[in-house]
């Protein structure tokens, strides 16, 4: 059941910029013109910008830009529709509080989405910086059938297409991949695609699959750390009205278009044209070890195909690489 600030915040949506007398509000809601005060001060906690004037009542500011599941439906298409989206202001990890929900039986599409990340995850153990208000960090589940533990590199690679796809239409920009899981746009990391899963002991098979996405919407007041200012960088350089909303609908519904496509050359060969490190001389990180490698192609299964230096040729299903300059 909505509460009444939420349904205050849909009448807001739907005129926005646009004065809402309370006393019309109060009607439509079946609520006294006090506990309609009440509620807008409550959205306003939460970050929206909601103007509110004697004799005109009430009104979203047009150039708002604060996550929400009402926000973001409005811009869903209809195979997205069916994902259960839950938005919270802070989490530990969005991946590791979706697992905690996926061993209660959460079903199929349920998503949740936090403004900020107290303990981020990253690949190979590592943290990914989430700051509050300037970022969108989700975690997806999904529980594919019949797929062996390598598809799970299937749900990255088309994640990162769908990344792609979102980031251009929003912005006009080109956005490229490094592979396997990391979106560029202008030489800048915006994006980070983390995907975990579970299997099945006895068949061997995905059961589940949590897909968690980092995207960098805006540059953090003061910049990013020292550790990643030279390499990240925002999808927006500035303020975008529903520009949060706009991102997190469109990523779900590319990424839904792509996972329940049985197509799978509708994302493999924009893969491989967005993926830059193609052609490029590599370091492959293989544990405590690296090796000097050429990258001549991404295959069918967007395997990294590397040549090292004595000639041998490798199909990487997973790992890190770092490009030598």
């Amino acid at each position: 059941m909505m509460k009444t600030k939420d349904k205050l915040l849909a009448i807001l949506i739907e005129k926005k910029n646009e004065w809402v007398s309370g006393e019309l509000i109060g009607n439509s809601l079946e609520i006294s013109r006090a506990a309609v005060w009440k509620a807008a001060m409550s959205l306003r906690n939460e970050g929206y910008l909601i103007d509110a004037a004697q004799n005109k009542g009430y009104r979203l500011v047009e150039d708002a830009d604060v996550l929400s599941e009402l926000g973001i439906l409005k811009y869903m298409n209809n195979d997205s529709k069916m994902l259960d989206i839950h938005i919270i202001p802070t989490a530990s990890s969005t991946n590791s509080l979706l697992w905690e929900k996926e061993k209660s039986g959460a079903p199929e599409g349920t998503v949740i989405i936090a403004g900020m990340q107290t303990n981020g995850k990253g690949r190979s153990g590592r943290k990914f910086y989430s700051p509050a208000d300037t970022g969108i960090y989700m975690s997806i589940l999904l529980r594919p059938v019949h797929e062996k533990p390598d598809q799970a590199m299937r749900i990255t690679t088309l994640a990162a297409v769908a990344a792609c796809e979102t980031f251009e239409a929003a912005t006009g920009k080109i956005a490229c991949i490094k592979w396997v899981n990391d979106v560029f746009m202008e030489n800048r990391k915006v994006c980070g695609i983390l995907t975990e899963g579970s299997y099945n002991l006895e068949t061997g098979n995905l059961e589940a699959v949590v897909l968690g996405i980092g995207i960098n919407v805006y540059s953090p007041e003061g910049g990013f750390p020292a550790d990643i200012e030279s390499t990240a960088g925002p999808v927006f350089t500035e303020n975008r009205a529903d520009g949060k909303n706009i991102l997190a609908a469109g990523f779900l519904n590319r990424l839904m278009k792509y996972y329940l496509s049985s197509d799978s050359e509708s994302y493999v060969s924009k893969y491989r044209e967005r993926c830059f490190v193609i052609g490029k001389q590599v370091l492959v990180v293989l544990g405590n070890e690296t090796r000097n490698a050429y990258v001549r192609n991404v295959d069918d299964n967007c395997r990294l195909v590397v040549e090292y230096e004595n000639g041998c040729i490798d199909s990487l299903p997973a790992g890190e690489i770092r490009i030598i300059l």
